[in-house]
């Protein structure tokens, strides 16, 4: 009896441990040795047991690779630390910049002037375009670092030991990121208030540079006009208009050119001594083309047709003869009126004629050309139409002058330049091996004669 009684009782007392250890947890604490990691797999005395199943090991495993991940995160929160530090001494020293102003003059002056020796930045170049440049990259650079902290601080995930897995510690704090977010801010209103400043002085400096620039192309002109002046009265010519024209060949490169255009004319006066021995035909004395009308006045001897008159396009033949090799002095008149016309030679009046473009004016704004009939307005020469020889005194007139004014131009008893083309040196220019030299007609006449 006693037997059952007491093999009843350790029935009774086993059953109860049994439920127990199925609804409760126990847990048995051993020392650790210094250095050792942390685990479950010592002994009492301290002695490493080796694994006795899969789940330990990845337990171990995890908490080696947390604390790796806890040193990273010291080492993020450091760098971060200095990357603090840095934008709030940039901004400390964009605010000593901001406060600072030139001595004698207030902050709220149009006409401040910043001193270009001073370096408030520190890093920024003294030139005021340079100086928006590198301020833009400074303002892209910090922009850049503070979405890198933030896609950083983003990437660290918050601390979840779950079964098998371990995350790294928490991000960074909002209200650490909200700060640099308003320092950045501030940063950013100091850095546009500087490039504002800094556009005002270039404009500022612009007009500076162009008011002195005007001076200078100012003083420029006198001095070229005073140059001019000086190589007019140091010419080789006794007076302007004791020079001729040498157009020696019959090329289509060779011309001369009259710098001063025509007016609008009703009517209109031209003379010209030249002499030429060319055949056949002298060729182009003179032509004056305009926009919409190569030909408004043409002078020519072309092959062995007479020579001939154009106005408009509208052709006249004049019955001079001047290919002798000697100097010819020769007028031609005509006017809108009717379209008359007078040729004169050595100061004899051998051909007059109407019906020349009647009622046409001359047209303004064209090109005189010495020596080359135009196709084109002051171009496209042709060769064959080119005048070969000498020219001198070719002056034009906006009316018709007198028979008598004639013949004393011809006797060289009168001297009137033309009122609208005087032959002067400075108006005519040649090109393509042409020249001009010193020449008294009035002698050199005499002296062919």
């Amino acid at each position: 009896m006693l037997t059952f009684v007491v093999g009843l009782l350790y029935l009774v007392s086993g059953r109860t441990v049994q439920s127990q250890g199925a609804t409760g947890s126990r847990f048995v604490c051993n020392a650790i040795p210094p250095g050792a990691e942390p685990g479950c797999g010592y002994d009492p005395s301290g002695n490493r047991l080796q694994s006795s199943s899969p789940g330990e090991d990845e337990l171990r495993n995890t908490i080696i690779v947390l604390r790796e991940t806890i040193l990273q995160q010291k080492e993020t929160l450091v760098i971060q630390q200095g990357t603090i530090k840095e934008l709030n001494s940039k901004l400390a020293r964009c605010e000593a910049a901001a406060d600072e102003s030139p001595p004698g003059r207030s902050r709220g002056q149009g006409s401040r002037r910043k001193e270009y020796g001073k370096n408030t930045m520190g890093d920024l170049p003294r030139d005021p375009v340079e100086s928006i440049d590198q301020l833009g990259k400074t303002m892209q650079s910090l922009k850049g670092r503070l979405e890198n902290l933030e896609q950083q601080s983003l990437r660290l995930p918050s601390t979840n030991v779950s079964a098998g897995s371990v995350s790294a510690l928490t991000p960074l704090p909002l209200e650490l990121r909200e700060l640099l977010r308003q320092r950045l801010g501030a940063l950013e209103t100091q850095l546009l208030r500087k490039v504002a400043d800094l556009e005002e002085e270039k404009s500022q400096l612009y007009n500076e540079t162009a008011a002195h620039r005007q001076r200078t192309e100012s003083a420029l002109n006198s001095l070229m006009e005073r140059i001019t002046e000086l190589e007019k009265s140091n010419n080789a010519f006794k007076s302007p208009e004791d020079f001729k024209v040498s157009l020696p060949l019959r090329t289509n490169y060779l011309y001369g050119r009259i710098k001063k255009s025509l007016p609008e004319m009703y009517a209109f006066t031209v003379c010209m001594w030249l002499k030429s021995s060319a055949s056949p035909g002298i060729g182009t004395p003179f032509s004056y083309g305009v926009p919409g009308q190569a030909n408004e006045i043409v002078l020519i001897e072309w092959g062995n047709n007479p020579i001939e008159l154009l106005v408009n396009d509208k052709v006249a033949q004049l019955p001079l003869s001047v290919s002798d090799g000697r100097w010819h002095h020769i007028c031609i008149t005509w006017t809108t009126r009717d379209g008359f016309w007078e040729a004169y030679q050595d100061g004899e009046r051998l051909g007059t004629g109407d019906n020349l473009a009647p009622w046409h004016p001359i047209k303004p704004g064209g090109v005189i050309i010495l020596g080359q009939e135009q196709d084109i307005v002051g171009g496209r020469f042709d060769a064959t139409q080119a005048f070969v020889g000498e020219l001198s005194q070719f002056n034009m007139w906006d009316r018709v002058l007198r028979p008598m004014d004639i013949v004393g131009l011809a006797n060289c008893s009168a001297y009137m330049p033309g009122n609208v083309v005087p032959w002067v040196d400075a108006n005519v220019e040649v090109f393509g091996g042409g020249s001009k030299a010193a020449l008294e007609i009035c002698e050199d006449r005499a002296s062919d004669s």
